[in-house]
């Protein structure tokens, strides 16, 4: 993969001073009321292995680093993380997408030690998709029952004569493979290290026009930009997922494909009385798909550093995000 599609590592950061750097560059006029914490405790934001959570939870930090807050960034898998929001050791995680992490969010919500602060304005989907071009090799998509037909065209050394599913990380959920026994699928699934791993391989197939199957999600800024489709299988119910006997195969659950909607905040509860006014930015936070594909897209396709692009739109967003901030 190239340096222009590459996702950036990321390293847990203390940004000390940030918070002065920011008020004296582009985030004068904040509600001042709100410029003497109620402690001098940092919150702690999570940050996750993929482009977008990283900038929302940039986005967030840098308001609350405008209102006085120390916050620290700190490295957590995707759905490992409840552990450390549940001990209070990590205050907040601003991307739970209902595609993978619903069921371990209402786990720990019923643990009375995280907290849902409400959706983020996202829309998440997230599933198998196949650039626009496999049409016309494999025509019975988009409907899933093509896919047996077509499984050869997506093989690869490793798998053939089965088909080749390229998911995202192990740490991501998603239950692919679970999918693929329940569906009576003929591929395997091979797990992408990384999300920089997975967007490289699709970029590379994608611009010699070879057939794949992949996890794609959105917001993103490849379902924007590449010419594809999702494959449609049976639409998610709760029940696919818990109840064994529902859907096409009566012996297994997850017989349909992952549910879409909302992405959320959450955080540990105990932080509400520590940092109310951070509490209530937060549930206040919102952000559209195109602004978030739009600003993965600068970041992983143009380049420009992750930061400079987070800057970028609080510079240009200011009465957006000083609405989130609560008014005394």
């Amino acid at each position: 993969m190239t340096r222009s599609f590459a996702t950036p590592r990321f390293k847990a950061v203390r940004l000390a001073g940030a918070a002065a750097l920011l008020a004296g560059t582009f985030m004068a006029g904040a509600a001042s009321a709100q410029t003497v914490p109620e402690t001098d405790r940092p919150i702690k934001l999570t940050i996750n292995d993929w482009t977008g959570q990283e900038i929302t939870t940039r986005i967030m930090g840098g308001v609350l680093e405008e209102m006085g807050y120390e916050v620290e960034y700190v490295q957590a898998d995707y759905l490992a993380q409840f552990a450390g929001l549940e001990s209070g050791d990590l205050t907040a995680a601003m991307e739970i997408w209902e595609t993978t992490g619903k069921a371990a969010l209402q786990e720990a919500v019923k643990t009375g030690k995280v907290e849902d602060l409400g959706e983020t304005g996202l829309q998440a989907k997230e599933d198998w998709w196949y650039p626009a071009y496999v049409a016309e090799l494999c025509p019975g998509l988009p409907d899933w029952k093509a896919l047996n037909d077509c499984a050869e065209l997506f093989s690869s050394p490793q798998t053939a004569p089965k088909g080749r599913y390229l998911g995202g990380p192990v740490t991501w959920g998603g239950h692919d493979d679970e999918r693929v026994e329940a569906l009576g699928l003929d591929f395997e699934v091979m797990h992408s290290g990384t999300d920089a791993a997975l967007v490289a391989e699709i970029m590379s197939a994608y611009q010699r026009e070879k057939p794949i199957l992949a996890w794609v999600y959105a917001p993103h800024w490849l379902p924007m930009r590449l010419d594809g489709e999702w494959v449609q299988f049976p639409e998610y119910e709760d029940a696919c997922y818990e109840d064994p006997s529902w859907g096409t195969n009566p012996d297994m659950a997850y017989d349909c494909g992952k549910p879409f909607g909302w992405v959320k905040k959450v955080a540990w509860t105990g932080g509400e009385e520590v940092w109310p006014a951070a509490y209530e930015a937060i549930r206040n936070f919102k952000l559209t798909n195109d602004d978030a594909g739009d600003l993965i897209g600068k970041v992983d396709v143009d380049g420009m550093p992750l930061q400079a692009a987070v800057d970028g739109w609080l510079k240009d967003n200011k009465d957006t995000w000083q609405s989130w901030i609560p008014k005394s």
